[in-house]
């Protein structure tokens, strides 16, 4: 048993890189200081007897990712436990685990939620879903067409989160009128909405972050660098997508006429509600465009605009509507993603695959390049990527400082790497756990499997091009 357990320690270390062993005094009564990660007796001894922390950390880790991807129990409920047991276990204390929540990303999901909740009372949805359908002459194709092109450009200038919760209301409305499959169509948009939010500064957090390190890395280069890669990108996922669907996506000619013949203005209901909502979309937009001279945090903004409509609209039963109207299990799974993926930067593992990554390269620039950019992808896909880039901000940071003088590709490929890693799978980016979220509440699973086999593909492909974009344009 001795013998076997340390060739299951030994397997674990390759996995997981190198562990540091943890020795935890324990002590239950007598007033003598407990030294465990989360002060919890039981989880200092079984660390004690049994396995170190990062071991710990990484089977929680991948034990909670299995049953996710099996899909037998719901992920909220999975990634709640996983968190709990990182606390438990002694990974981290609790005041640790709040550290490692990303309020930001949540006070943002939360306040444009229920923004799009008040806003959905209007028919403003149903407006733009009739507007677009008849711009695309009631043609299922072309509107795949069209919702991809709208949610990439929007995802750029907006952040990818924001847009989804925009657009797949109007997508539902509109496959509904049509009687298309919706699925084809969702996958599509948020897809196209991590590829769009690769191209500008404020498009995906990954780039914020660069940005904010590397104050050369301006709203203006982040445009000029990575904007034509990603319009590369957005036209090759959008021919696979009709190649792949033009034949389930088709409709009956009565149909197509029946939304032809409708006037998109008859689905607007309360205009005074509308002025409201519109303005204080407006106000909310404005302020994310002036988010970097304003220092506001995008939460803080959409929380302020949420209750800012409240407030306009002056009724009780909006709030409750309001309330109603957030996707309570896609926070509490984020919040439950979070606290796991902080027990394994709390533990060092994905320090250690950052740095063992980047030592393999010797600091050469261009095996660094490539190197950052398909670790950052893989990663991306199966952890969230804030933390892991985080990480790798100050690695590549100290390669300067170690003499590597050009590190504007290695920074470009940790940016390409991060954001369109994300589609590989549906956890892998905000903006997919969100669209997962809304389609289950309309009784359309977007089940792991499903989107991974679209969105893998597809992400294998984007890093590709990236790789020759980023090997043509800056290291030949």
């Amino acid at each position: 048993m001795k013998f076997r357990r340390s060739l299951f320690n030994q397997g674990l270390r390759l996995f997981f890189g190198r562990l540091s062993v943890v020795s935890l005094p324990l002590q239950l009564d007598g007033g003598r200081r407990i030294e465990s990660a989360g002060d919890c007796p039981w989880a200092g001894k079984f660390k004690e007897v049994f396995m170190e922390q990062e071991t710990i950390a990484g089977i929680i880790f991948v034990a909670m990712y299995a049953v996710i991807v099996s899909e037998k129990i719901h992920r909220t409920i999975i990634a709640m436990i996983g968190a709990i047991l990182m606390i438990i276990m002694g990974i981290m204390t609790q005041e640790t685990a709040v550290h490692h929540i990303d309020f930001n990303t949540l006070g943002l999901l939360i306040g444009m939620m229920i923004i799009v909740a008040i806003t959905s009372k209007t028919g403003l949805f149903n407006f733009i879903a009739v507007w677009a359908a008849k711009k695309a002459k009631a043609d299922p194709v072309n509107l795949l067409v069209y919702l991809s092109l709208i949610t990439a450009i929007c995802s750029a200038f907006l952040d990818n989160v924001t847009t989804v919760l925009l657009m797949v209301p109007v997508t539902f409305s509109i496959t509904t009128k049509l009687h298309v499959d919706v699925m084809p169509y969702l996958l599509a948009q948020v897809i196209a909405s991590n590829v769009g939010g690769t191209a500008t500064l404020i498009g995906d957090p990954p780039n914020i972050m660069i940005g904010s390190a590397v104050k050369e890395l301006t709203f203006a280069a982040f445009i000029e660098n990575l904007a034509i890669i990603s319009i590369i990108n957005l036209i090759l996922i959008t021919a696979i997508f009709v190649l792949l669907y033009r034949k389930h996506l088709t409709t009956k000619p009565e149909l197509k006429a029946l939304v032809m013949q409708e006037n998109e203005w008859d689905e607007l209901k309360d205009i005074p509600l509308l002025r409201k909502c519109l303005f204080v979309l407006g106000l909310v937009i404005l302020m994310f465009f002036l988010h970097s001279l304003t220092g506001l945090e995008s939460s803080l903004i959409a929380i302020a605009g949420a209750f800012l409509l409240l407030l306009l609209v002056g009724k009780e039963e909006f709030v409750e509507h309001a309330m109603h109207g957030v996707e309570w299990p896609t926070i509490f799974f984020f919040i439950g993603l979070f606290i796991a993926v902080g027990g394994l930067v709390e533990t060092g593992v994905i320090r250690d695959l950052a740095v063992q990554g980047v030592n393999l390269t010797g600091g050469d620039v261009t095996k660094t390049s490539m190197l950052v950019l398909w670790m950052s992808a893989i990663v991306s896909a199966f952890l969230d990527n804030i933390p892991f880039v985080a990480t790798m901000i100050p690695l590549i940071q100290d390669m300067g400082a170690m003499g590597v003088s050009n590190l504007e590709p290695v920074w470009w490929s940790l940016a390409l790497g991060a954001c369109l890693g994300g589609n590989g799978t549906i956890i892998g980016a905000s903006a997919n756990v969100i669209v997962a979220g809304m389609a289950a509440e309309r009784g359309v699973p977007m089940t792991f499997v499903r989107f991974m086999m679209v969105g893998f593909p597809l992400m294998i492909l984007t890093i590709l091009t990236s790789t020759v974009y980023v090997y043509l344009r800056y290291l030949m």
